[in-house]
């Protein structure tokens, strides 16, 4: 694994392309978000979606979704309800997690049973460049240990997936608390996981 350390003010741009490259070539890299560190690849590279399969089921979690640098296209990836978008629009970037109804320009490996997918779009600078210069969205899943605990320590990371993945960007530690999951595919919104970001709107008084 390629081990890149980020200046916390102005990041690397060198870094961040050669994790854009290695994206563009199949691998599998390592991330800091606006929550926790993410592990994903190219949502249409059907090889590197394999390889975070294998690494992702090693440690028992299933919760995948994706990440996109804005919501520009997102209807390419999604269908989004008026209701949906004005959320989204008012919430993101932000420490939020939105399932919506997948169109069929997602690969159906990320597609849940109900036929839903996850959208991302991280307050971070450093994803959001890479999911823009990639010009994909990015598949996201938090990066934990066996036990299925998010790890925060880049270099424990480092240790733990250095012969899984290709490239690491480390912004060192990152807080513990992964995004809210707040499911938008139905006429009521619905929160699966109460996380980083505040779910009081959706909440029934």
């Amino acid at each position: 694994m390629e081990f890149f350390e980020l200046h916390p003010v102005n990041p690397q741009l060198r870094y961040i392309q050669k994790a854009v490259d290695v994206l563009k070539e199949g691998g599998v890299i390592i991330y800091p978000t606006d929550t926790v560190y993410g592990i994903g690849c190219d949502i249409f590279n059907k090889e590197a979606l394999e390889r975070i399969f294998s690494i992702k089921n090693d440690i028992n979690t299933k919760l995948f979704s994706f990440i996109c640098a804005d919501l520009k296209d997102i209807a390419k990836y999604a269908k989004v309800s008026d209701y949906a978008y004005r959320t989204m629009k008012h919430l993101l970037p932000g420490p939020y997690t939105f399932i919506l109804p997948a169109a069929k320009e997602v690969p159906k490996k990320l597609w849940s049973k109900r036929k839903t997918v996850g959208i991302r779009v991280p307050n971070h600078q450093v994803i959001q460049t890479i999911a823009r210069e990639l010009g994909h969205p990015i598949v996201s899943s938090s990066v934990t240990n066996r036990n299925g605990d998010v790890i925060t320590d880049p270099f424990e990371i480092q240790s733990a997936f250095n012969s899984q993945v290709d490239l690491m960007l480390s912004a060192g530690y990152l807080g513990g608390v992964p995004s809210s999951v707040v499911d938008l595919s139905s006429d009521e919104p619905e929160v699966i996981r109460e996380g980083a970001g505040d779910v009081s709107l959706f909440l029934k008084q």
